[in-house]
């Protein structure tokens, strides 16, 4: 049996209203991973990792290796309503839902486990802060705090850096960096190709289908960059769902999909 938040990807498609975003993907992330997924706008990059989270069905093949009330799932920043009129306490505290549901109120230890990971975050007496008055670092790691007590053995993160100051960036690195010291396996979707071959050892490259994966620095070469434009530029917003090529099947954890 495979070990916990160890993920493969059998010719996965996905997509939007029948129009497929992410062709053919076929890849593993060994459990424990600390795993960027890299490409242009516009890849599947967020539609990729939204079917790993279970939020979203594949069109066609299957994933392997996730259970959805497993996985702590941080979406980008754009899709979280920061109007509703919760404390920071309120929102870190909601990582514990696996444990509570919807009608228990948190026990004392369960508080101290929510003031620890805002103390983890570094912020210390933000707790009766309400979200609109948060800057966006601020809101980020609040965000990262109630992913911590999810306890989840994988964990995927939508541009988790978007709009923090650098301080905020290093603070939050070593968060992840921790999360893989602990055995889990993170995964993040990334626009900062410096940040991840300085932190992230595994890299996913997408152009709506999957041009590398592997170690990163295998990965990140001028011709895999150069080959994710082209198949990105070369897209055709009106085709129909490609046909699958059975010489193109397989799983990989590491190296190139072969091309025609």
């Amino acid at each position: 049996m495979p070990a916990p938040g160890d993920i493969t990807l059998h010719d996965l498609t996905a997509g939007y209203e029948r129009h497929p975003a992410v062709h053919h993907v076929s890849l593993r992330w060994p459990s424990g991973s600390l795993a960027a997924v890299v490409g242009p706008n516009g890849a599947g990059k967020s539609t990729l990792l939204k079917c790993v989270a279970g939020r979203l069905r594949p069109m066609h093949g299957r994933i392997d290796g996730v259970e959805p009330a497993r996985v702590a799932y941080l979406p980008q920043v754009s899709e979280v309503d920061r109007s509703f009129p919760i404390t920071v306490a309120e929102l870190v505290g909601m990582g514990l839902w696996h444990e509570l549901g919807p009608w228990r109120r948190p026990a004392a230890g369960q508080r101290a486990r929510v003031a620890a990971a805002i103390a983890e975050v570094g912020l210390q007496g933000f707790e009766r802060r309400t979200l609109e008055t948060l800057s966006g670092g601020q809101f980020q790691r609040a965000l990262f705090a109630r992913l911590m007590l999810q306890d989840a053995p994988v964990v995927l993160l939508d541009e988790p850096f978007t709009g923090v100051d650098a301080r905020t960036l290093e603070d939050l690195v070593c968060v992840l960096r921790r999360w893989h010291e602990q055995g889990r396996t993170v995964i993040a979707v990334l626009h900062d190709l410096a940040l991840v071959r300085a932190v992230f050892p595994l890299t996913t490259l997408l152009a709506r289908e999957l041009v590398a994966h592997g170690p990163t620095a295998a990965v990140l070469t001028e011709p895999n960059l150069l080959r994710a434009r082209q198949l990105q530029e070369a897209f055709d917003e009106r085709a129909g769902p490609c046909e699958l090529d059975a010489a193109e099947v397989g799983v990989t954890d590491g190296g190139h999909r072969p091309h025609a």
